[in-house]
């Protein structure tokens, strides 16, 4: 292909030919991965291999979707659209319909999202009877999504000394149980949640060897995107699909693995080395996307990491401006500085409001530049708030979707049944759903054979129920023969949900109103764009949407606005003009890593990847004084903003003072704090010195003959004291041996500590 050739540098072009054997392609930030990775696919197309046999991985449907219009562009259209390229959860999601009866589940089955996920297990720890402050169903689901992900299933993890002693040690015991159940209620309304879409595509290839042959033969080419942020799952399903043909090609950059909260492991592309140790390495250093500033002070920064791929990423775009270190007196007047210097560059270089993003560590920490921007009618859009498809009117006509395609899944039967309202109360559902669970089947069942059953019901109650099942079965019927976008207005027509909303004109209905027209619009263009043939049905539809990304589901009108996101979720985006806000210590890194290396070390990774997002310019800001739990704290500036080379950086002129405290890993610790905030930190120590110990903690310094605790004496309940956090009770311990992690309540907030590093002592 001459565009190869045309379009591509040399170390890319590398990475593009050579395609036979396994392959991992390092791509530092910028510097053109999904380029390589698109015309590594179009060239295997351009010699002839069938677009069948190439299997390309990826983590958002956004990404699949643009290298597929590229690939079209460069080979053909038709052989475009029948690579199977995807994200995993969609292309296993494909693998298990296909094979779902062997497994026991029905090829149309449900995919449950968290909100569904957490509500089922949510129902769970009330019929267990369990306290609920305890059993809390996002931190349980956490537990049973972590599970999933290591390939943890009931029976092991029910069987599990280990698993039983962590439960016990958090004060639940019956973890295990509930997550039994949860698993076997899902297979009984036949659902799966995400993570199964990966734990069962393993079961599948690991309980069926000829179906594993099958696909194993069907691949002669695999590539995975993003392949530092695979967990162990996905890494399995990778390795046991490239065992035959061998043709792996993996993309990424060890130095954006910032996802181990999730599960992915880093070691994953740290050891493919080991995994194939024939492998050819390729490394992409030339940053296409930022100024030479900003590359090399965030050179300047990953450098410090031990663990990781050695590469020097360099840029020949312009040098640009130093990246400025911006001091804000408080968190508020941080939030005032960003918002003007948003106004006044806009203005000044005649910029649009989508050249704009700031990225913080936390969620919590966008509301202070959403009031500052709202008062400047500056427009915006915060990414990670309420997805679209979680608010309830949404919610509730996908459950109605749902129902029609899998009348099996009784949590969305129970959702709408008296949706929108028609007499069918809580009591006559309790029976219903009795009498299913008594039988072991389902609500959908006993409403078709209520002529065969005797629950009480008076005849108006029976009419109410024959309606509905009449109207369902009636939805049901039309299901192969309709397209979605006919279907799903049908329904919404026939189920009273647009006349319900449209009945009462009050300012949020109109909203509700205007979010179905959105869905419906939305399945239009589903139906409208889907080239498959016989994948324009109602349950394709709701696969695709209940995979869909926050980034996916991007619309027109939130493109020209200021975008405001954590740094987590802006990862694989790039911004004209950068805002990096609250770089401070105890904030960013996070206090929760800063006793363990190896999470500091992804701490650092995930500064990299802020920084690397900037195109043209960069801001950096902190806040000398931040509030916390009511109580303004003096800040210092992060350890991150140190490790920069000051010949890249402007920074404040009260910047270099710095007293005894936290810096970086190996010698002697040390922390930036304001002339100003010295005299602040006085203040507050003089003012707290009359408080309580409690109130007083996080200031107090430590007696000089403090000298740790063996970490074997601290259970649940001990109250220790820390160094700098002062003194604080043990809620949680999770881990074994020397990787016990304590959870502590300490005045200032609560913290996660690694023992061993730690340096607790149990107080009398």
């Amino acid at each position: 292909m001459e565009a190869i050739r045309k379009d591509l540098n040399e170390a890319q072009q590398e990475a593009v030919l050579n395609h036979k054997g396994p392959a991992l392609i390092i791509a530092g930030a910028g510097s053109g991965k999904t380029r390589v990775l698109t015309y590594r696919i179009a060239y295997l197309l351009s010699m002839g291999v069938s677009p069948s046999r190439i299997l390309a991985l990826t983590f958002t449907n956004k990404a699949a979707n643009e290298m597929k219009e590229r690939i079209a562009t460069m080979v053909s259209p038709d052989l475009a659209r029948n690579l199977w390229m995807g994200t995993f959860h969609s292309l296993f999601a494909r693998i298990l319909r296909r094979e779902a009866e062997v497994l026991g589940f029905p090829s149309n089955f449900t995919i449950y999202d968290t909100i569904d996920s957490r509500s089922l297990v949510k129902t769970i720890v009330r019929e267990l009877s369990l306290d609920e402050k305890i059993y809390k169903p996002s931190e349980v689901f956490g537990r049973i999504s972590t599970a999933k992900n290591n390939l943890v299933t009931p029976d092991v993890y029910l069987s599990s000394g280990e698993f039983q002693v962590r439960d016990q040690v958090s004060r639940r015991p019956r973890l295990g149980e509930v997550y039994d159940r949860y698993v076997k209620r899902c297979k009984h309304f036949g659902a799966m949640d995400f993570d199964d879409l990966l734990l069962q595509t393993n079961l599948l290839f690991r309980d069926h060897p000829a179906v594993l042959d099958k696909y194993r033969e069907a691949f002669d080419y695999v590539l995975v995107d993003e392949y530092q942020d695979t967990n162990y799952s996905q890494y399995l399903i990778v390795k046991k699909l490239s065992e035959l043909h061998r043709n792996l090609c993996v993309v990424g950059d060890d130095a954006q693995s910032i996802y181990s909260f999730r599960g992915a492991r880093i070691e994953n592309m740290l050891n493919f080395k080991n995994d194939y140790p024939d492998y050819r390495l390729f490394k992409l250093e030339q940053n296409y996307r930022s100024t030479q500033t900003i590359v090399n002070a965030a050179n300047s920064v990953i450098k410090k990491n031990r663990g990781q791929i050695s590469k020097e990423v360099f840029s020949k775009n312009e040098n640009g401006e130093p990246i400025r270190v911006l001091k804000a007196p408080n968190d508020r007047d941080e939030g005032f500085m960003v918002a003007g210097h948003i106004s006044d560059l806009r203005f000044r270089q005649q910029l649009e409001h989508k050249d704009f993003a700031i990225l913080y560590r936390t969620n919590a920490q966008s509301r202070i530049f959403e009031e500052s921007l709202r008062r400047m009618n500056i427009p915006y859009k915060v990414f990670g708030s309420l997805s679209f498809y979680q608010r309830k009117e949404i919610k509730d006509l996908l459950a109605y979707f749902r129902l029609t395609v899998n009348p099996r899944d009784d949590e969305s039967l129970k959702r709408i049944i008296n949706y929108p309202m028609r007499g069918i109360g809580k009591t006559t559902l309790e029976k219903l759903n009795g009498y299913a669970e008594k039988l072991d089947s389902h609500i959908w069942d006993v409403l078709t054979h209520l002529d065969q059953v005797n629950l009480g019901f008076n005849k108006g109650t029976l009419t109410k129920l024959q309606g509905f099942t009449k109207m369902i079965k009636g939805f049901r019927q039309r299901l192969p023969e309709m397209e979605a976008f006919d279907l799903a207005y049908t329904i919404a027509s026939e189920a009273g949900i647009i006349r319900d909303l449209q009945a009462d004109r009050t300012p949020e209905n109109v909203s509700r109103s205007e979010n179905i027209e959105q869905l419906l619009n939305g399945i239009k263009d589903y139906t409208d764009n889907t080239e498959r043939e016989g994948e324009m049905n109602l349950g394709n539809y709701l696969q695709e949407v209940t995979l869909m990304t926050d980034m996916d589901q991007e619309k027109d009108e939130d493109r020209n606005r200021v975008t405001l996101m954590t740094i987590h979720s802006a990862k694989g985006l790039e911004f004209k003009h950068l805002i990096i806000a609250g770089v401070e210590e105890e904030l960013f890194p996070s206090p929760m890593s800063t006793d363990n290396p190896k999470d500091l070390e992804e701490e650092r990774r995930l500064f990299y990847v802020a920084l690397t997002r900037a195109e043209k310019s960069a801001i950096i800001t902190y806040a000398a004084l931040r509030y916390k739990w009511g109580i303004q704290n003096a800040c210092s500036p992060s350890r991150f903003i140190k490790e920069i080379d000051t010949k890249y950086l402007e920074l404040p002129p009260d910047f270099y003072p710095v007293v005894p405290g936290i810096g970086t890993e190996g010698g002697e610790k040390e922390k930036f704090v304001p002339e100003a905030s010295r005299k602040l930190v006085n203040v507050n120590q003089a003012t707290r010195s009359s408080q309580s110990t409690s109130t007083s903690a996080a200031s107090s310094q430590p007696p000089k003959d403090f000298t740790p605790s063996d970490p074997g004496m601290i259970k649940v309940g001990t109250r220790v004291e820390h160094p700098r956090f002062g003194i604080g009770e043990v809620h949680q311990l999770e881990g074994t041996g020397s990787n016990i992690k304590a959870t502590v309540l300490f005045p200032i907030g609560t913290k996660q500590l690694l023992l061993k590093f730690a340096k607790l002592r149990v107080v009398d």
